[in-house]
């Protein structure tokens, strides 16, 4: 689709895509916003000007510090805003008048403006579902001939993290510091993390709630996906070794992970539905499903010294996942877990078949053997102080690109 509005042919945010996020905008404060190529679009502005009225929408719908209430009132409700504003910025349907009046009350460069933390999130949880991420770590720490602990092919194995300490792209985090068990000793020292890692991971936003003891099956999950983000699980190695045994990462992860802004829609996403590896042993019948569930997203990492060049370090894709969104949903739900708008579900970290497309520091310096050569003749093992960490995705295929812009994070020295 082509659009009156200028779109770069590299961009993120062409008009099959249309994301819903949460922007700052000067004089009218925290609207909920759209995007297209370098413009941002303020949807309470278009519901101003009479566009969203047939569909029993206010402007106060859109006048909103987060997304939490847009979501819940459903998908087929986010689908028809998505497809007004693509016939109406579509170049075909531009008139002179109208273009002036949405320029004047809804159109931002996307330079200008700030955006937020999309949605209020209740609860977080993490999976560990890339087959080659978690035998990799297991090759790492356990006994290489069993890499994988016997429960891993048979569920989507998950815990749940800190919801409080997301933050969204552009934040800056201070070094966490915490126990740290050296080979050398016999006892722990207190010190700030020596092996700060990313973790390339992306994840699902809940859009609708099960009550309590209800189960969702997995025909029935994507109805309860909103959407999908770039997620950034920041964790500290050295800390998450020492502390993991008996029930798994505390203080390692929970000091911050990075989201980006725009929730990108299970429907913008369709044109790149495929399958994912396949599953031996057979599943339990309730993890069984149909149809196509992976997707094919490109995702990269990039690292950034201060006042320097980018460099990437990963190139990975989200069709590599072994457990899909679907297995983990039916699977966090099948005890009777309510789910609620806005909880946010991260996949684990996403790892490849080969070396450059590992999703972590720890399996791309190999536990930090093997540095990373830096373009300034540095090298990484881990992230260095005022390093930013660059995640960037985006499916691509028959001229259409759909993607989610950056998450992106710099880490300050330790407080």
């Amino acid at each position: 689709m082509k659009s009156w509005i200028e779109i770069e042919a590299d961009s993120d945010f062409s008009m099959e895509n249309i994301p819903f996020g949460i922007g700052l905008i000067q004089g009218n404060g925290k609207c909920i916003c759209t995007r297209i190529g370098d413009t941002v679009i303020d949807l309470a502005g278009m519901a101003r000007l009479g566009y969203f009225d047939h569909l029993g929408f206010k402007v106060s719908d859109f006048e909103k510090p987060v997304l939490n209430d847009f979501i819940s009132k459903g998908k087929k409700s986010a689908s028809r805003i998505r497809t007004i504003i693509q016939e109406c910025f579509m170049e075909s349907n531009s008139s002179d008048s109208d273009m002036a009046l949405i320029k004047q009350m809804a159109l931002h460069n996307a330079s200008e403006i700030q955006m937020l933390m999309p949605v209020l999130v209740g609860d977080y949880t993490d999976f560990y579902s890339s087959i080659e991420h978690a035998t990799n770590v297991g090759m790492m720490f356990r006994d290489p001939a069993n890499a994988l602990l016997p429960n891993w092919r048979h569920i989507p194995v998950g815990y749940h993290g800190r919801a409080s300490s997301i933050v969204v792209s552009g934040a800056e985090i201070h070094r966490p510091k915490g126990q740290i068990k050296p080979a050398t000793s016999e006892f722990p020292v207190f010190s700030p993390t020596m092996q700060l890692d990313f973790e390339l991971e992306t994840a699902f936003v809940i859009g609708k709630e099960n009550p309590l003891g209800d189960s969702i099956s997995t025909a029935e999950a994507e109805e309860y996906i909103f959407g999908m983000v770039l997620f950034n699980d920041l964790s500290a190695r050295d800390i998450q070794s020492w502390e993991y045994v008996p029930l798994g990462p505390f203080l390692s992860k929970n000091f911050a992970s990075v989201i980006s802004p725009w929730i990108v829609t299970l429907d913008a996403l369709e044109p790149f539905r495929c399958n994912g590896p396949g599953q031996q042993p057979e599943v339990l019948p309730y993890l069984q499903f149909d149809g196509e569930r992976n997707f094919d997203i490109n995702l990269q990492v990039r690292i950034k010294p201060e006042n320097k060049e980018e460099t990437i370090v990963s190139k990975s894709n989200f069709k590599y996942m072994y457990w899909n969104m679907s297995q983990q949903l039916a699977h966090h739900t099948i005890n009777g877990c309510n789910m609620r708008v806005g909880d946010l579900c991260g996949s684990g970290t996403i790892s490849g078949p080969d070396a450059e497309s590992y999703g972590s520091m720890l399996e791309l310096t190999w536990k930090g053997t093997k540095p990373i050569a830096m373009p300034d003749g540095s090298e990484r093992k881990f992230i260095n102080d005022n390093d930013t960490v660059i995640m960037r995705g985006f499916g691509k295929k028959d001229g259409i690109r759909v993607g989610f812009g950056e998450a992106n994070v710099k880490i300050l020295p330790v407080k």
